[in-house]
């Protein structure tokens, strides 16, 4: 598995730490669990997009782009770490964010990731909830070309065959930090969403050849939809490497019971994830992904998911900045006396 041939360009802190989560363990009963820390990556805060970008900002550079497209909900974290990304290279920005939860709330609509997306540099502008966002992103492409620009758009969530590759290195980063520690990982669990960071791991997991259990937690899609699309992508990034794998259906898992309401719309579970990890483990978890993924680790740890099972990892794909525009959903008191 040969990544080298691939466009690259150094963005994040790599690897990133692989820890226990002895307290959690703790609490739980279940199997030892470790935390993946891919918040740890550092760009703007970090989080799982800076190693999709590291493939997607080369080619974007190899391609001449002056400026980058890209596009999200109010709160995302690709939209974030896209404008780092691109200020660090020098490139022009503009961000494209669909208003998937209706909400008015100031700290939501301009807080939080949305605030960063500014102070890196970014244009932001709205779009609303349902909007075709790629039909958005080309008619935005055309007017800046009519400019004399060269723009690169990068899908949502930067789940491409390119992007993915970023999680392609993440496997084969986890299989050997894991081979260094003498440590055998049974199941590997995160929040899935556009698909690429599950979809690289899938890839990444069967070109090591390896047998960790792979579980995506939906955030958003059903979960026929939401495997469909992993299994598209997948297949497609073994392709994009030039590699003959064939990736059965049934490797792909995502349990969706856990998105609740909608995308981007708290849950009891969610909350009570997030504010266990903070207390138990002084980690902090966004309220979109992570904490939804948090939440279905939890709760299918007491069904039972994992018996039999020694070591889970919980892979934690960053975005706390959006916890600032989440902030009444906690309902945390006020100053002590």
């Amino acid at each position: 598995m040969r990544l080298s041939a691939f466009p690259r360009v150094a963005l994040g802190h790599l690897p990133t730490p692989l820890e226990p989560l002895d307290r959690l363990s703790e609490e739980l009963g279940g199997p030892r669990f470790w935390v993946k820390r891919d918040d740890c990556t550092g760009l703007s805060s970090g989080g799982n997009k800076t190693r999709k970008l590291e493939f997607l900002m080369a080619d974007a550079l190899n391609q001449g782009a002056d400026t980058i497209i890209t596009q999200g909900a109010t709160q995302s974290n690709h939209a974030r770490q896209t404008a780092a990304a691109a200020a660090k290279l020098g490139l022009a920005c503009h961000i494209l964010l669909e208003d998937r939860t209706g909400s008015n709330d100031g700290n939501y609509i301009m807080n939080g990731n949305v605030l960063l997306d500014r102070l890196h540099g970014a244009s932001v502008s709205k779009r609303p909830g349902g909007a075709d966002m790629n039909a958005e992103m080309e008619a935005l492409s055309a007017t800046l070309k009519e400019q004399g620009k060269n723009p690169y758009i990068i899908p949502g969530g930067g789940s491409n065959p390119i992007g993915a590759l970023g999680y392609v290195n993440c496997a084969r980063e986890l299989v050997d930090q894991a081979a260094e520690m003498g440590l055998t990982i049974d199941a590997l669990v995160h929040a899935t969403g556009s698909s690429g960071t599950q979809a690289g791991l899938v890839a990444g997991l069967a070109a090591l050849e390896s047998d960790i259990h792979l579980l995506g937690i939906g955030v958003r899609a059903p979960q026929e939809k939401q495997e469909g699309m992993v299994h598209d992508l997948a297949c497609k990034t073994i392709a994009h490497m030039g590699l003959s794998i064939d990736i059965p259906r049934n490797a792909v898992r995502a349990n969706c019971n856990y998105v609740g309401p909608g995308y981007g719309l708290p849950t009891e579970g969610m909350v009570a994830a997030v504010r266990l990890l903070a207390e138990k483990e002084g980690l902090l978890f966004d309220p979109v992904y992570s904490g939804k993924g948090l939440d279905g680790l939890i709760d299918l740890t007491k069904k039972g998911y994992f018996d039999g099972m020694a070591n889970v990892v919980f892979l934690h794909t960053g975005g706390s900045a959006a916890l600032f525009g989440y902030s009444d959903s906690f309902g945390l008191p006020g100053y002590a006396a």
